[in-house]
Parts: structure tokens; sequence; C-alpha cells
């Protein structure tokens, strides 16, 4: 599903991708005219079909901008939760008497205003004002069973529901991330001590680490010059990918000395150390494989990528749901998923010499069967990626 979205922010386009594992055209529910046009899909072919604004979600409505006292926001009632911020999301269940919901309610609204001792939240869905675009493509038919009734599925809340559209900046102001500057961590401890012992384990599973160098191909080609950045034993790059020079900036040389991918690399704390060694408009293009939640001076750092990017130069930035726990920003494990993919937004548009920025997120694989977590987890790692390119 694509959406665009447009404002007192950049024009960003949004595309979430979702892995449909069976669809029945007898008896799931279609928005538009989606059913008759891909019921007779070959293999890999695709339609595409146009819905406009409150079409696959209940439209935008004033009504659903509630105004209540600050004290009616009681937060998370497992864990301290910071003072409410605007322009973040939360679940409805920490304001649901204000909101006339219930406990259990984890429907997000976006809080748009903060008065005095009054809050504003905006309850619409978050892809209430946007047009979107619904692509399907068939992968295979399966074969057909008798029906016996049962339940269907609704296919446009599968795809709208779960958070997409919270990754979108308001259009009226930025949500204030920068209030703690570095940004604070529960464990501040040495990094380079954190790091010493190399950790040669796989941060994604296999599918998810496929669909990163699907990705990365469309923004690689041979012969360029790729930064990769807090880098690892592993690049993530297409395989086939040849001529290239890469580049490797890291904590941990015995890691990186492993990586086949790398042409050059340098053992540096970006933390410390935001400054890259590097000339000014020498890359083609730069990656971030899972890593950036631990980055706490992003100010600094993209500032010098897009100084070391040429112009028209690509940094794309990949996030999951892991992480080394206690080593990311406080804020993170906070952040909806989609939120996160916001924040990293929200770097690129502090950073003015980047545009065509655009979102993306990959779910609903099956985990591979192989996979350590395969008995408990039925999805691959999803991927959430941000992505611009620096200005000419």
């Amino acid at each position: 599903m694509n959406f665009l979205c447009t404002g007192r922010v950049p024009c960003v386009c949004h595309i979430d991708r979702r892995f449909v594992e069976k669809i029945d055209f007898w008896r799931d529910l279609f928005p538009g005219s989606l059913q008759q046009n891909t019921a007779n899909l070959l293999p890999v072919e695709t339609y595409r079909e146009r819905f406009a604004p409150g079409t696959l979600v209940p439209p935008f409505s004033d009504r659903n901008i509630i105004r209540f006292p600050e004290k009616m926001f009681t937060g998370s009632s497992q864990e301290s939760t910071p003072g409410p911020v605007v322009g973040r999301f939360y679940p409805k269940s920490y304001a649901w008497k204000a909101l006339h919901s219930f406990p259990e309610d984890f429907t997000p609204f976006r809080l748009v205003d903060k008065s005095g001792n009054t809050l504003t939240a905006d309850t619409n869905h978050p892809l209430a004002r946007y047009p979107a675009t619904i692509e399907a493509t068939l992968i295979r038919n399966l074969k057909t069973v008798r029906q016996r009734g049962g339940s269907a599925n609704d296919l446009a809340e599968q795809l709208t529901s779960g958070g997409p559209g919270m990754q979108v900046p308001h259009g009226n102001f930025f949500t204030d991330i920068f209030r703690e500057y570095p940004l604070p961590r529960r464990n501040e401890a040495d990094d380079q001590a954190f790091y010493r012992t190399p950790r040669l384990v796989h941060h994604l599973d296999s599918t998810a680490r496929a669909r990163v160098r699907e990705l990365y191909a469309r923004h690689v080609s041979p012969g360029m010059k790729i930064l990769d950045l807090m880098s690892s034993w592993e690049s993530h790059l297409p395989e086939n990918l040849t001529g290239c020079e890469v580049t490797g900036i890291g904590l941990n040389s015995e890691e990186m000395d492993k990586n086949t991918q790398l042409t050059q690399y340098l053992v540096r704390d970006l933390n410390r150390q935001p400054v890259l060694p590097c000339e000014s408009d020498y890359f083609d293009a730069a990656v971030c494989t899972v890593s950036l939640e631990y980055l706490t001076r992003p100010r600094e750092l993209f500032a010098e990528i897009a100084r070391v990017l040429r112009p028209a130069g690509t940094f794309v930035v990949v996030l999951s749901d892991r992480w080394f726990p206690g080593k990311e920003i406080i804020q993170w494990s906070d952040l909806h998923p989609f939120e996160r993919q916001a924040l990293i937004l929200t770097y690129f548009l502090y950073e003015k010499r980047f545009g065509d920025l655009q979102t993306e997120s990959l779910q609903g694989w099956p985990r591979p069967g192989d996979d350590k977590y395969s008995d408990s987890l039925r999805y691959s790692d999803p991927l959430f990626i941000v992505s611009a390119r620096k200005c000419t």
C-alpha cells in the first residue's frame, strides 16, 4: 500500500508492504474493485488501484478531536511514562476515560496540542487525511478447497491496521525529540568496552536479511563507493555486487575484519566522535542496518553523512524490532515501530540537505522453518526503512 503525505513538511512517499499468506476470493472482503481485478491475475502479475482519503478508513472528522484535562492522561500502568509529548501517538488506554474508551483499547490517538493543563487528542485514523494506492501482486495460486463456512478477512482493515500512517510527521509542527541532547540512554557505560567482544551473530532472520539485500539492490550498483555505518561482520549488500569500494565504520575490528564485502574499515565511536574522516562529496550511497537506535548525536552525524555523500547520493536506514537492551536511546522502546520510523524521518528533515524522502515497511512474511525462533514466532522480523537523497 502506497500513500503520500504533504503539508508544512516536505512531501514524503510512504510504502507499506504486507505479505498476505492466503486470500479467499469467495469469502474475503475487498475494497473498491480489487476483488474482480485480482481474482484472475497470473503469478507475478500486479493490479493497482487508487483510493481517495477516507475510503479505506473512516473519513477525517472534527468530532474526533477531543480536548481533556491533562490529569486524565494516566500513561502506562506497568511503567513510569514521561509526560505527554505533543506530536506523539499513544494508545487510547492512556486516556481511556477522556476518550470514551476502555482500559484495554490500544487504538492509537495523536496528541496535537498541550495548552496549560489541557490536552487535545486527534482520534482519527492516522491515514484519514491521505489518498492511498493498493498494489496487489499474486505470488501463486493455491488449490481450491471445499467451502464450509468460517470467517472472512477484511483486506482494507488488514492493510491499514497496526500502525500505517503513524510514521507521518504532523503537518503543522515537529515533535520535540531533542529536549535532551545528546539523546540519553539507560546504559551510558563506555560503548567501546561494551562492543569489545565480537558478536558474530545475525540480528535478523534469513528471510529478513534477504529482503534487506533486495532493498539495497535498488539503491546501489556495481562500481559505487558505499559507506556502511555502524558496520559489523556483514553488510547485507547484494551478494553479486562487484567493483565497489565499501568502507565500514564500526566499533569492533574483529567483526569488520570478517566482513568480506568491506574494502576497508575504521574503528570509531560515532557517539563520541560524530565526525566522519572522509572526503566531502565522496560516497555514492550510505547504509545503516538495524543500528541507528544506538545513536545519541544524530544531528551531527546526519550533517556529516550529507557532507560526504555526492549530490543525489542515497542514505538508507533499516530498522527492525531487536536491539541490545539499554544501549538504545531511552525513547526508542517506548515508541511504536512506525513512530521509530517517524523519528528517523525527522532526523532527515532536520538536515536540510536531504530530499526525495521515503519510508517503507515490510511485514507478514513467514518465518523460515529452520530459524531458532520459528516455534514461538510466526512471522519474519519486520523491516522499517527510511531513505533520502542528498539534494543537488
